[in-house]
């Protein structure tokens, strides 16, 4: 088992500055070399108390706006253009990234493609739903009308 500490949040596993026990593959093949996490020290866990700190700091000052912002997003439907054929099926699928310009482009403000979860691939045009955890503590249900584009 590999001790590190958590650089972002990764799911099923923790936020930034979390200390988690994985096995070694997981940490060796994944976590370090895609920057989601780096080796635990001592040293190192100094950092993270600084860390988890200035995340309760933020989070408390942010808890309001978190439900604001998911209070804007469910009472918007955000309209996504995407290329499809004749009978309505996606050229490939929504991604993240695709939901997050989407809202971005409908005002509501820049969200991170990172916190947003799809549970079924959206392939087809029409109304779907896709969650965006906006703070720990909420999570915002997003209405999309995926029309094909012209």
């Amino acid at each position: 088992m590999s001790k590190l500490i958590l650089t972002q949040e990764v799911d099923g596993l923790g936020a930034a500055g979390d200390v988690v026990d994985v096995k070694n593959g997981f940490a060796r093949n994944y976590l370090v070399p895609q920057g989601f996490a780096v080796a635990w020290s001592a040293n190192g866990q100094k950092q993270v108390e600084q860390l988890r700190a200035a995340r309760a700091a933020r989070e408390l000052a942010t808890i309001e706006e978190a439900r604001d912002l998911k209070l804007r997003l469910e009472n918007v439907r955000v309209r996504l253009e995407a290329k499809a054929g004749r009978e309505g099926r996606l050229f490939g699928a929504v991604k993240p990234a695709d939901i997050a310009e989407a809202v971005a482009a409908a005002g509501i403000g820049q969200i991170d493609r990172k916190r947003i979860v799809i549970a079924d691939p959206i392939k087809v045009t029409g109304d779907h739903k896709a969650l965006l955890k906006v703070h720990p503590d909420v999570v915002a249900e997003i209405t999309l009308q995926v029309i094909a584009a012209k």
